[in-house]
């Protein structure tokens, strides 16, 4: 398995989600490198108090690290331009998407966008798929 890659978790308003990923991430992988970018600084804090190995908050943090790093974790709403109450630029969803970054996303009932993934599940499901599926990319890295 190799593990020099930056993973980044993006995330916003208070960093629930971010928090609870990165945690994970560094549990499940301790050595792999973090980036934690927040769309304010309470959810670039959340990130670091969780484990990340540096993180940094805002617009130009995110466009300038999305395309840095090789996998982005994080709600499906970073894809999105004013989600998360606005606090997702233009600018920032267009970065994410455009990124050739591995885009690993959280569904989330709170950003209007619905994904046909079967019944909701507890974001605790999502949270145990999102780190399977970033062991399964470790493992296997596609060329």
């Amino acid at each position: 398995m190799r593990h020099p890659m930056k993973v980044a978790v993006i995330d916003g308003q208070g960093g629930g989600v971010g928090r609870a990923l990165v945690e994970r991430v560094r549990a499940e992988f301790p050595d792999i490198h973090i980036r934690a970018l927040g769309t304010n600084a309470q959810a670039t804090a959340a990130m670091m108090k969780a484990g990340a190995n540096d993180g940094a908050t805002g617009e130009n943090a995110i466009v300038y690290n999305a395309g840095r790093v090789e996998i982005i974790m994080g709600p499906v709403a970073v894809l999105s331009a004013n989600a998360l109450l606005g606090e997702v630029t233009p600018a920032m969803a267009a970065a994410v998407g455009e990124s050739d970054a591995l885009k690993i996303l959280l569904p989330s009932q709170r950003c209007r966008i619905r994904l046909a993934i079967g019944p909701l599940q507890p974001m605790q499901r999502y949270l145990d798929e999102a780190v399977r599926m970033l062991r399964e990319e470790l493992d296997h890295p596609e060329a």
